[in-house]
């Protein structure tokens, strides 16, 4: 006879992944709102295009920043009565609709970068354009390096897009200031949708992975396969462990969902084999700690017949 054991991390318990994801969104937020200001005022002064092009591309990134902030505000709830699972996918739906951000500005760079081949602009003011995007990229820089740490150590597909925003951000002002130097250098106007074609193609192609790895957690992919044959081993690891089978996994941001058939010796009492799994679920969760554990314990059939069996 088959018995399951179920195990789950406690959500209720401050997670310090949580802490890090609430306060990536509220610095993507306040850095969006700081650039959106300077880079109004430095239109409003110069007039310039190429600034208007980067204030509208900053404003649509404080938009995206919002929405991931609702996003992962309410994957981080623990598991409720109607969400037996968690929230976690509420991040994912965050994550399309960061995509769905990414490629609006990158269709907008393409439509201002073509309007600008047919329109030729002179950009005024230099000096001035230079020094806000000189501010914009330093402080982008300081909001990308603590995303990085973020998504290190939380593996957070919202806040990876959301840094993907600002990495656009960084080539964008780049661009801006590299088209504003050749152009007073060289008094070719061209440079300017030139960089921002080159950058649209760019962030159209971010937001495309960005989407995949939305898609895959919205309709439970397996977890990578190097994921799943570290599962495998450590629970093969286990002396008193003859096999497993019917591994299934997925991942609902947060949290990693691991589920599997456990064969032990069918001499081994109820006692025994709850301790097994006691011991092999805590080589789990070393590996994986936020996943949520399910196990089914059956006796090993020397002849190697299993009911339900769906592979490894």
């Amino acid at each position: 006879m088959t018995r399951t054991h179920h195990s789950r991390p406690d959500r209720n318990r401050f997670n310090p992944e949580t802490g890090l994801r609430k306060w990536a969104t509220y610095a993507s937020v306040a850095t969006a709102v700081i650039l959106i200001g300077a880079k109004l005022a430095a239109y409003l002064k110069t007039g310039s295009v190429s600034l208007l092009s980067s204030l509208i591309d900053s404003t649509i990134d404080a938009f995206a920043s919002l929405v991931m902030l609702i996003g992962v505000h309410h994957a981080v709830q623990p598991a409720d009565r109607e969400h037996r699972f968690g929230h976690g996918k509420f991040e994912a739906l965050a994550s399309i609709a960061q995509a769905v951000f990414i490629t609006g500005s990158g269709l907008f760079l393409v439509y201002e970068s073509l309007k600008r081949f047919v329109h030729v602009q002179e950009i005024h003011h230099p000096a001035l354009g230079i020094g806000v995007m000189v501010f914009s990229i330093v402080l982008t820089l300081i909001l990308v390096g603590f995303q990085h740490y973020v998504i290190r150590e939380t593996d957070s597909v919202a806040i990876a897009a959301d840094s993907l925003h600002y990495k656009g951000d960084l080539l964008i002002n780049l661009s801006v200031i590299a088209a504003i130097v050749l152009t007073q250098q060289t008094g070719w106007l061209y440079y300017d949708p030139l960089f921002a074609l080159v950058i649209a193609m760019v962030l159209l192609h971010g937001a495309w992975k960005i989407s995949q790895q939305s898609i895959d957690i919205l309709v439970d992919k397996e977890l990578p396969d190097a994921d799943r044959q570290q599962i495998m081993e450590i629970v093969r690891s286990n002396g008193q462990v003859h096999d497993l089978h019917s591994l299934r996994t997925r991942s609902s941001g947060l949290h990693r969902f691991i589920e599997f058939h456990l064969e032990v010796s069918g001499e081994t009492s109820v006692a025994s084999a709850h301790e097994i799994t006691k011991e092999v679920e805590s080589s789990l969760h070393q590996a994986f700690p936020n996943a949520e554990v399910l196990i089914h314990i059956m006796p090993h059939n020397p002849d190697g017949a299993r009911s339900g069996h769906r592979g490894p």
